[in-house]
């Protein structure tokens, strides 16, 4: 998180915990929350979570692509999920 954001204590966070909420709700602030005066965690409105979801989403996906891509390049045939299973004794 930048600089620029605030940072509270998290003693202090849980004594103003519907201000921080309120403020990341209707002013898109973030507030990183540290404990020993070392961050630990950030009060931030939805929108970042989300954004953030969405980015794993897109490097996941290209994850996949790229081992898949690996796979059939690869010319190996696939193993029956039974055969796997037997021969870990499950």
């Amino acid at each position: 998180m930048s600089d620029a954001a605030e940072r509270l204590s998290c003693a202090e966070a849980q004594e103003r915990f519907e201000d921080l909420l309120e403020r990341a709700v209707k002013q898109k602030e973030r507030v990183l929350l540290t404990r020993r005066g070392k961050p630990v965690a950030a009060v931030v409105p939805i929108s970042d979570v989300e954004f953030l979801e969405a980015i794993e989403d897109v490097l996941e996906a290209e994850e996949y692509r790229r081992a898949r891509e690996e796979f059939e390049l690869s010319g190996e045939a696939t193993i029956p999920w039974e055969k796997i299973k037997a021969g870990l004794g499950l």
